[in-house]
């Protein structure tokens, strides 16, 4: 009978959230001149907006979580990308981070505490209340650009399936674009 691990599901959970970022911003830079940018109905009024705040609020915690002091400094510009293309390159910088600090992940360093900065307090956390945390927040949003994406001419993309084993016939490509395997994904 296997063992449990702990990290296993953290580990998965990176990168099911990098493949799901590399989804949706695939989708979006194929967007009409003006979509990206355009107001829609949502939390931040726009796929530019909401992108934006995802990829300011990933900088915030992962630097927290690899052990840094950027604090708030990861919001000092609302908006640090007017386009897709750089703010995509620059997701899949933050999503590599990511995933590096979850395959690195031991038992014992998911309960350790995190140091948050704001501001003037430190926030401290277990480390696996964190990245669930985070993870949950990047569900959240990449929900609303999805839905924001049903009102452009771009159809929004799959982005509601786990990585589980019977799915891997349907992101062989994309496992080629961000240089995985299959064998990595169900360590």
């Amino acid at each position: 009978m296997p063992t449990f691990d702990p990290v296993r599901s953290f580990r998965k959970l990176s990168y099911n959230n990098a493949l799901a970022n590399h989804r949706l911003l695939q989708a979006c830079a194929a967007l009409q001149p003006g979509e990206f940018e355009a107001p829609r109905t949502s939390f931040f009024p726009s796929i530019k907006g909401t992108l934006n705040h995802i990829i300011t609020v990933d900088w915030f915690y992962v630097d927290g979580l690899e052990g840094g002091t950027l604090g708030f400094q990861a919001f000092e510009v609302d908006e640090p990308f007017d386009d897709i293309l750089s703010l995509a390159q620059a997701q899949a910088k933050v999503d590599q981070r990511l995933t590096a600090l979850c395959e690195a992940l031991t038992p014992e360093r998911l309960t350790s505490t995190v140091r948050l900065h704001r501001g003037p307090r430190i926030q401290e956390e277990r480390m696996d209340d964190v990245l669930a945390h985070l993870f949950q927040h990047q569900t959240h949003h990449r929900g609303q650009v999805h839905a924001m994406l049903s009102g452009t001419s771009v159809a929004p993309p799959q982005l509601d399936e786990f990585i589980v084993t019977d799915d891997a016939r349907f992101r062989g490509e994309e496992l080629a674009e961000l240089g995985w395997s299959e064998e990595t994904l169900m360590r």
